[in-house]
């Protein structure tokens, strides 16, 4: 779908339904707020964020996001000093006393770490509404003023590709004329090579790369003309590269051009999920005449009829048809506390940060979480999610005293699984088997169940499910039907509403299977692993999660595992096709781990398998090598801004070194800048550990640089980002997305 289809209303989750802005909203108000551009590599997520910002309201009011303000005054001081020397303050970072910071009078140097507050003039005005994450935020454009064509793109000058468009093509032709007139010049960062050519040995952006002058030369032709040539890096050997990879370096799971025309087209076969799907449809019918039926031969007058109750029983077993096939016996993973996940985060959990996280330590991680119906349409944007790098594609490291389950062949498993939501069973069926089918490097496929954003909620996906367990538990079982050897797991919240938890409930029929499942001797749904946020729909990201909520249902789950290995080698054991791998359904918590202390009090008082890492890897993303070593590392801003170029590396690789591509890697490295800027160096902090939640007053770093990276004005972020990707195009746009308290990822559910 294009642009203009998503600004004319259309949902991106779900075609079928329109999008209307509410009445309320004028639209001189939408005109004060041009931020909400859908670009057209936006995944559907993202498009849904955008729309977000002007919908209409939330089904769940959610309080005045609240912050500790600070007066940084003689008085106020003085009192925050003595403070200090007293009990820690909840929800403000206990900064030393020599670590306060003088306001500085140029904002844009960066000393100043204080929420910027302005006064506003909007009294007697409606208020805006400013949730969610990465909504009606427009980024400019980052391209050459008239682009060179891709027939010549990487092609010597004298010897073009044919132009399909000829004379009517409106890119340049003349090569010369580009590189003179047209195209922004070159790079001085790096030392001015290109990291895709010193990489991969050839740069596949070829003469619109910003560092061409690192891999092109000028030769004499027969002729005697001079003519301009794109050169390779000899020291690396182009032949000994795996063909799954595509052009960016080590990038896997790129799907075929034909299978996604064919996607786009509707002709990509998936011949389990059709007789699934098909089957599906068949027991919902004959379910809804057998109600039908049972409420008529009911005698109206009779509240509890058990009788009535245990023929209806035995009427849906005796009606029950199995079926068209059973799962395949699912390859066997493991969760422990060896293997710190990293979680799927829409925006921020893209390829480059991911590979960024398995240098330091993340064994386990999800792409950003995916609509199911734009997978099955083929749309560009939600594939280019699938990917993954090699990197994701090892094994987890596990330590020798492992608790690993029978037949789990570490060789064989790899830290990249994908995430998918769906609001409907059939969306999740296909889904499952077209992933299957068309991504080999797949560890396993998460269904989530805890997305808040209000147009997945209202489209019946993310944490909607939570209130239709009956459904969530068919998807679950459709899923382990269709995915081959994969194994299927689902992420949940606590709920969707506050002091109304219902996860307790929805993990019991998860690993014990729904009423009717157990009457028809079906059993466990299939789910291999459960990961819950220890929070509500309506609670998103404010408080602190519900850790003993989490161990709980940890308990529930352990009881599961302990009978299954009772009934092994027993007449009673389960048939394996129809149990989770191995048997043991694994039990993950979420939520405010930021440090090793908060990861190892999590798995001993928890009892969870393991924990998943969100925010606290956006912020300080050597959490996971703290977790590796058991201590804290107080990592140097030298040490930092080498992670911030390691990232750029990254983010060429992946998007490429064109302008289009250095203007992407710029956006998402700001994005990670928006929220590692909050990390408050340890060697600073009065108490340990440190929290999530809390807010530092204002401070000054050890160094010029520290003190840089600490800054919230988005302006010092762009200042970094120009070390290494030079000035930002003219037409290059940011605005920071979180304004609130709570720091939101919203599709992390």
């Amino acid at each position: 779908m294009s642009s203009e289809t998503y600004e004319n209303g259309i949902n991106p989750l779900d075609p079928v339904q329109s999008l209307k802005s509410p009445p309320s909203i004028p639209d001189v108000e939408r005109v004060a707020h041009p931020q909400n551009t859908i670009l057209a590599d936006d995944s559907a997520v993202t498009k849904a964020e955008k729309i977000e910002r002007h919908g209409g309201p939330d089904d769940f009011p959610e309080s005045e996001a609240k912050r500790i303000k600070v007066d940084f005054s003689a008085n106020e001081e003085a009192k925050g000093s003595g403070a200090r020397t007293g009990e820690r303050r909840k929800g403000v970072a206990p900064i030393k006393p020599e670590s306060g910071a003088l306001r500085d009078d140029d904002a844009a140097e960066g000393a100043a770490h204080e929420p910027a507050r302005q006064p506003s003039d909007n009294r007697g005005k409606r208020k805006e509404k400013s949730r969610g994450q990465n909504t009606s935020r427009n980024f400019g454009s980052s391209k050459d003023e008239v682009g060179l064509c891709g027939s010549r793109m990487t092609r010597p000058e004298f010897s073009p590709n044919e132009c399909q468009y000829g004379e009517k093509c409106r890119f340049e032709h003349n090569l010369r004329k580009y590189l003179k007139d047209w195209k922004r010049e070159d790079l001085t960062t790096f030392g001015g090579i290109c990291p895709i050519w010193k990489t991969n040995g050839r740069c596949n952006v070829g003469w619109k790369c910003r560092f061409v002058g690192s891999h092109m030369t000028e030769r004499e032709a027969e002729d005697g003309r001079k003519e301009l040539i794109l050169t390779e890096n000899s020291d690396i050997d182009n032949s000994s590269r795996s063909e799954v990879k595509s052009a960016s370096s080590g990038t896997l799971n790129d799907i075929p051009v034909q299978a996604r025309t064919e996607l786009t087209k509707r002709k990509f076969k998936t011949p389990k999920a059709d007789a699934y799907n098909k089957w599906l449809d068949t027991q919902s019918q004959k379910s809804e005449g057998q109600t039908s039926d049972q409420a008529v031969a009911r005698n109206p007058n009779l509240e509890d009829d058990v009788d009535s109750q245990k023929q209806d029983r035995e009427d849906n077993r005796a009606r029950y048809i199995s079926p068209p096939f059973l799962p395949s016996e699912k390859r066997r993973i493991y969760f422990g506390p060896d293997t710190p996940v990293l979680a799927p985060l829409t925006t921020q959990g893209n390829l480059p940060f991911r590979r960024l996280c398995v240098n330091l330590g993340a064994q386990l991680t999800y792409s950003e979480m995916a609509m199911s119906l734009p997978l099955i349409q083929g749309q560009k944007s939600e594939w280019a999610l699938m990917r993954a790098h090699e990197t994701e594609a090892t094994p987890p490291s596990l330590s020798p005293s492992s608790a690993i389950v029978k037949d789990y062949d570490n060789a064989r498993d790899l830290k990249f699984g994908a995430q998918i939501a769906a609001n409907k069973p059939w969306q999740a069926v296909k889904t499952a088997e077209i992933l299957t089918t068309l991504c080999p490097h797949l560890r396993l496929i998460d269904l989530n169940c805890g997305c808040p954003i209000d147009l997945v909620y209202r489209a019946g996906a993310g944490s909607a499910l939570l209130d239709s367990q009956a459904k969530l538990e068919k998807i679950v079982r459709g899923m382990n039907a269709v995915s081959n050897d994969v194994p299927v797991t689902v992420k949940i919240r606590m709920g969707t509403k506050d002091n109304k938890p219902t996860a307790l409930k929805l993990v019991e029929r998860l690993v014990y299977g729904g009423e009717e499942a157990q009457i028809e001797g079906r059993g466990s749904s299939g789910a291999a692993a459960i990961t819950l946020h220890g929070r509500s729909r309506q609670q998103r990201y404010t408080k602190s999660a519900d850790w003993e909520y989490i161990a709980d249902c940890a308990a529930l789950i352990k009881r599961f595992n302990e009978k299954g290995d009772e009934l092994v080698d027993t007449v009673n054991e389960a048939e394996p096709r129809t149990q989770p791998a191995g048997g043991k359904v694994y039990f993950i918590g979420n939520g405010d781990c930021y440090s090793h202390d908060d990861y190892q009090r999590h798995l001993s008082e928890a009892k969870v398998d393991s924990v998943m890492v969100a925010r606290g890897a956006l912020i300080k993303p050597w959490v996971f090598e703290e977790i590796g070593k058991g201590q804290y590392l107080d990592k140097s801003a030298t040490e930092r801004l080498a992670l911030v170029e390691q990232f750029v590396r990254y983010g060429l690789e992946t998007w490429g070194s064109d302008e289009i591509g250095v203007g992407t890697t710029r956006r998402f490295l700001l994005e990670w800048l928006s929220f590692a800027y909050r990390y408050v160096p340890v060697g600073i902090l009065e108490h340990l550990p440190p929290r999530l939640q809390d807010r530092p007053p204002a401070w000054r770093g050890r160094n010029e640089l520290e003190t840089l990276l600490g800054s919230d004005n988005y302006k010092d972020w762009i200042k970094i980002s120009e070390m290494f990707l030079g000035p930002a195009h003219n037409n290059f746009r940011f605005e920071p997305k979180h304004k609130s308290n709570s720091y939101e990822i919203e599709a992390e559910g």
